[in-house]
């Protein structure tokens, strides 16, 4: 059952002559109801002139058409607080430039209603409250006001959407229950009436006495009859319906479905006929198969049937074809809706190619110009994860496909996290170090965990890996802990590489200090390494520092000289490590 709300709001100047409240509400239909909920705003202009009606419209219709442009993989509180910095300095910069709009600005209010919880985000003095049926029936302010507490001050904002150039936004959160009444008011109306006059009418709507468009109308009514001298706006959520769970129960039914059996090519698999098993590993299979219904290709992606009643393997895999359905961009496969779906498996288009570890593998030479151009093309699909709160966690040549497209594309989100795996407690086993041992950044192997610059370092290891068929560290095995010093410079193994292109590949690949006050040299981004590999030797970066060798441990200098010598020259390699 979805999320059903039932709402109505009222909006009057009263004794102003303009009314610079504004009101709005989003309830989208699916699958935006079920990834980012409906979101409703008011919002209360604190200018005297024309800037403060075009204050609090602008940042009411900004935040309720830019929210659900927002990924659906960021949290709610990420996506809101984006938004309003983004709104706050367009206000800001209105009333900077237009003489007319000097000092406009606006508080603001707004709810999301997503699964089975709410969120709040709040700046200002208007107000969100919430009445629940529990029995006693008790009114929660769930927002506190930005006002200055002294008693001859307390209307005057020491926080609004475009008061200052840094905005500090209010958030907060909780469950949701079924026939909860919310209102969101300004202050014409908080402050003229009694907590008691608004639960009187809250309660009206609880009881279904009053619809929450009647109740809001009466509430202003009310205001204007207590002797409210400002506007006077008022909005009301009914929840009455709840869905079975929050946003992970939309992955309920993919979980509950069977897995199928081993298939073999030929056979038929709810009207997809199998060609060929493209990859099988201990926990998942990938067929080739056959839409004979729309005549094309896809990849079939299921769980291998020795895992099918594996708990934690089915929520896994439910959360990897959760997020690749998300992460639309032509460095992906893109995920397909099958017409019916009867066993646990997901969908995604076939592109012709092979992953750079199998071109590897069958003695495919890659060029300094084909490293640069593919390596341009990774960063800027890691990029595109990134930017959608995704961290990959295995990026590495297997997981890189080039496609005769001469398209990159990432594949395998199995072990992907995103900002909303902390809402499903049942992902929270994968939140261990997971990927593959060489392409671990060293803070990994010292009990941090992943972030954007682990995904920076598999990438620079995987583009040193295509050039050298080495790793910077030496080849590590998973039961090995190893301890890092400098990486072996890439041009040992290939004297035809560019210096700029070298230093970037080791500042990809540096250890990353674990102290503040010393140096990060790491690159930190994938739009800092995009830019380092368009500009080239152009705008060279410098070589990063070798580490002290009053700081260095000379097993692990010995052991990695031995393992890795300059080619052909032993002794050289040796010498030149110690």
């Amino acid at each position: 059952m979805p999320l059903i709300v039932t709402t109505g709001y009222h909006s009057l100047a009263g004794v102003r002559p303009r009314n610079e409240d504004f009101v709005g509400m989003v309830t989208p239909n699916e699958p935006d109801l079920s990834s980012k909920g409906l979101i409703a705003a008011i919002a209360d202009g604190v200018s005297g002139n024309e800037g403060g009606r075009e204050a609090s419209e602008y940042a009411v219709r900004g935040l309720l058409s830019d929210y659900y442009a927002t990924p659906d993989t960021w949290e709610i509180t990420t996506s809101l607080e984006k938004v309003l910095l983004a709104i706050n300095g367009w206000v800001q910069q209105q009333g900077s430039v237009r003489r007319e709009l000097a000092g406009m600005a606006s508080t603001l209010t707004a709810l999301v209603l997503r699964g089975r919880m709410y969120y709040t985000a709040h700046v200002g003095d208007t107000r969100c409250y919430l009445l629940r049926d529990d029995g006693l029936g008790k009114l929660q302010k769930l927002t506190q006001d930005h006002v200055w507490d002294r008693p001859e001050m307390q209307h005057v904002l020491t926080r609004a959407i475009g008061l200052d150039t840094r905005l500090a936004v209010d958030h907060g959160m909780g469950e949701l229950r079924q026939n909860d009444v919310f209102l969101l008011a300004s202050d014409g109306v908080w402050s003229a009436l009694t907590e008691y006059d608004i639960t009187y009418f809250l309660k009206q709507v609880s009881l279904s006495i009053l619809t929450p468009e009647q109740a809001s109308s009466a509430l202003c009514a009310a205001a204007l009859e207590a002797g409210s001298q400002d506007n006077s706006s008022a909005m009301i959520l009914q929840v009455n319906t709840l869905p079975e769970g929050d946003l992970r129960d939309a992955l309920s039914e993919l979980r509950s479905l069977p897995a199928p059996p081993r298939l073999k090519p030929g056979q038929n698999i709810d009207g997809y006929l199998v060609e060929e098993i493209l990859h099988t590993s201990m926990t998942t299979l990938l067929y080739l198969v056959n839409d004979t219904a729309h005549h094309r290709k896809l990849v079939l992606k299921t769980l291998h049937p020795d895992r099918a009643n594996d708990a934690h393997e089915r929520s896994a895999f439910a959360h990897e074809a959760w997020l690749a359905k998300r992460v639309v961009a032509r460095f992906f496969p893109q995920v397909i809706n099958p017409d019916q779906r009867n066993f646990l498996y997901y969908l995604s288009t076939w592109h012709p190619g092979e992953s750079l570890q199998t071109r590897l593998a069958a003695g495919q030479h890659f060029t300094v110009p084909d490293v640069i151009s593919y390596g341009s093309k990774l960063v800027r699909a890691v990029g595109a994860l990134h930017r959608r709160s995704i961290l990959h966690r295995d990026i590495k040549p297997a997981n890189v496909h080039l496609g005769d497209d001469d398209e990159i594309r990432i594949l395998d989100l199995g072990v992907a996290q995103s900002g909303l795996d902390s809402e499903d407690k049942s992902l929270a086993a994968s939140f261990t170090m997971a990927g593959t041992p060489s392409f671990l950044a060293p803070e990994q192997y010292q009990g941090d965990s992943a972030s954007r610059q682990t995904d920076i370092y598999a990438t620079g290891v995987t583009l040193y890996y295509l050039l050298t068929r080495h790793y910077p560290y030496g080849e590590i095995e998973p039961f090995q802990r190893p301890k890092f010093a400098d990486p072996i410079v890439p041009g040992r193994y290939r004297p035809d590489l560019p210096v700029w292109l070298e230093n970037v590949l080791l500042k990809a690949q540096g250890r990353r200090a674990r102290t503040a006050r010393a140096l990060v040299w790491r690159i930190l981004t994938a739009e800092e390494f995009l830019l380092a590999l368009e500009r080239g030797a152009a705008r060279p970066l410098p070589a990063p520092g070798a580490t002290p060798l009053v700081n260095s441990d000379p097993a692990t200098i010995l052991a990695r000289a031995i393992q890795r010598p300059y080619p052909g020259h032993r002794d050289r390699g040796l010498s030149a490590a110690l």
